[in-house]
């Protein structure tokens, strides 16, 4: 098998179990204004993407613009949800714990959020100042910006570097990258999911059979 010198990490569903808290915060808002969409729709529309990208989905929908103040009640309603209910997901404080290589988080989420929701979930330690994020470049998945910017930091090329993601967004940035795909598939009903990645596992302690932590 081949041995990676770093390991990229996206951050919601893969660090922290945050993408149907976030998303249903999202779908309610968006009903409020008419869309009528549900979590499943959300769940294969705006998975580890931009969250602008996914406001004006909802505007097309709904053929009206969303209030300005939108991503900020989004982001204050995720906040709270998150300071009650997020969790890390399960089994990857173990498998961070036994990682030999250096590790980093590369994320679709602001700088702020990424940080916030790790200390909520009690990974912060694991990560000091290995956060990237696409606000920090200005370009979002599926574009490879945040994976190579993430292994350029971290003084590797991207075929020195294994990616956990768990969207099909993400994995389409990953390999279109340069880079070894292992896609998490918990959460990942996408048909096209599994055709864009170099693995996939269900559980997140699978990974350390396959990395042999």
């Amino acid at each position: 098998m081949k041995e990676y010198k770093c390991v990229i990490f996206d951050c919601d569903g893969v660090l922290v179990d945050s993408e149907l808290l976030g998303n249903q915060v999202f779908v309610d808002m968006a009903n409020e204004h008419g869309a009528r969409i549900d979590i499943s729709y959300a769940m294969q529309h705006f998975k580890g993407g931009f969250l602008n990208d996914s406001i004006r989905q909802v505007e097309a929908i709904i053929q009206k613009q969303l209030p300005l103040g939108f991503e900020k009640e989004y982001r204050q309603r995720s906040y709270q949800l998150f300071s009650t209910h997020l969790k890390p997901v399960d089994g990857v404080e173990q498998v961070l714990s036994k990682l030999t290589v250096p590790f980093c988080v590369a994320s679709s989420g602001p700088q702020e959020k990424i940080k916030r929701n790790l200390a909520t979930a009690g990974l912060s330690s694991f990560f000091i100042d290995n956060i990237f994020s696409c606000y920090d470049i200005g370009k979002w998945k599926p574009d490879p910006a945040i994976y190579l910017y993430a292994s350029e930091s971290m003084g590797y090329t991207p075929n020195e570097c294994l990616v956990i993601e768990d969207s099909l967004k993400g994995a389409k940035a990953a390999t279109s990258g340069g880079f070894d795909v292992y896609g998490y598939t918990h959460l990942n009903e996408d048909p096209d999911f599994e055709n864009e990645v170099t693995k996939t596992f269900e559980q997140m302690n699978e990974l350390i059979s396959l990395l042999k932590l």
